[in-house]
């Protein structure tokens, strides 16, 4: 399976598939920086959610990018799960990999404020809580992506539908006072958490729905390429 994990990843580079969203990913941090600075919680909360529709675009790239024989061919050689499993792993790095430019960006382009005082833990504890915000995004953005995928849902339109009413909805019904927040991944919720100082078990409480969140997900792009056989 680490072949194929590998051999989608390097279809997804030199096909050059990947210039697309890393491009989305950096003109919106451009934008999302551009304003001046701010302490890294915050950005980094922010940061999140701008990214997730990214990562989520770039996941369905990724997985369409295999022609549809090529990848029953896969099926047979490796088997039906290990060829899913690796489908998503091969997201997840390249998701990582997309959390990792996201997090390095604004140190470069002077985005973020330093320590205003000698002794100022502002800056671990930001980054700590950005990471985390990332790694909340990451999953449900991966399982939004897939289930937009063309082995999931077929025409191109559909796909884009899919991203849409996804990358929209997280953000709709996200907002504090939404009436359905469980409908959407929890992104906007850990953006309000990393600025706001939420305490740990709050932060372990998003982190289960977003693990929640994502299995239902994946579940229902599983089924689909069940379906679809």
């Amino acid at each position: 399976m680490n072949a194929l994990i590998r051999m989608r990843l390097a279809g997804f580079l030199r096909t050059g598939r990947a210039v697309a969203p890393l491009l989305a990913g950096l003109v919106t941090l451009g934008l999302l920086y551009g304003g001046g600075r701010a302490q890294p919680a915050e950005a980094y909360g922010v940061s999140a959610v701008v990214l997730f529709p990214v990562i989520a675009w770039q996941t369905k790239i990724l997985l369409d990018v295999e022609p549809d024989v090529q990848r029953r061919l896969a099926q047979v050689a490796v088997g039906v799960a290990r060829e899913r499993s690796a489908g998503l792993l091969a997201a997840g790095v390249a998701a990582l990999v997309t959390v990792g430019v996201g997090l390095l960006f604004p140190w470069l382009v002077g985005g973020v404020s330093g320590p205003v005082e000698p002794g100022d833990r502002s800056i671990p504890v930001g980054l700590a809580l950005g990471l985390w915000a990332h790694l909340v995004a990451v999953p449900a953005a991966v399982a939004l992506g897939a289930l937009a995928s063309r082995a999931s849902v077929g025409g191109a339109g559909y796909g884009v539908a899919v991203l849409a009413l996804g990358g929209v909805g997280a953000v709709v019904l996200g907002l504090s006072g939404s009436v359905v927040p469980w409908l959407a991944p929890p992104i906007m919720a850990a953006a309000r958490a990393t600025g706001g100082g939420a305490a740990a078990l709050t932060l372990v409480g998003l982190s289960m729905w977003a693990v929640a969140w994502s299995a239902v997900v994946v579940g229902g792009y599983l089924w689909r390429r069940r379906a679809r056989g």
